[in-house]
């Protein structure tokens, strides 16, 4: 992983780690939306314009890919790289999480 995507996605971003979390299944941005909401319980709610903004730029730095067109929408799937920067995000959050309870017990 080189130093822009470590300077850029770590740590992430709620939008961008639920956007990669997503991801991991091909789908095309209103169905990440969707699942995002459901996820949070409606807590996370992403506009058009975020989303779109980072699918944009998770595509150029190779995080995501686009893998076809249906229905005029563009379908997008995760990297290996994305992966590496998922997994790496989700590592810290356990992490944060774990040190919380510790200190709170």
């Amino acid at each position: 992983m080189d130093a822009h995507i470590k300077k850029v996605y770590v740590p992430m971003t709620e939008t961008g780690f639920y956007i990669l979390l997503s991801l991991r299944k091909e789908m095309h941005g209103y169905s990440i939306v969707q699942q995002v909401e459901e996820m949070t319980g409606g807590e996370v709610r992403l506009s058009p314009g975020t989303m779109y903004g980072s699918l944009s730029k998770m595509e150029k730095d190779g995080l995501i890919a686009f893998v076809r067109e249906e229905e005029k929408r563009k379908i997008y799937q995760i990297t290996e790289l994305g992966i590496e920067v998922l997994e790496r995000e989700m590592k810290r959050i356990e992490r944060l999480y774990r040190n919380m309870k510790e200190a709170v017990s």
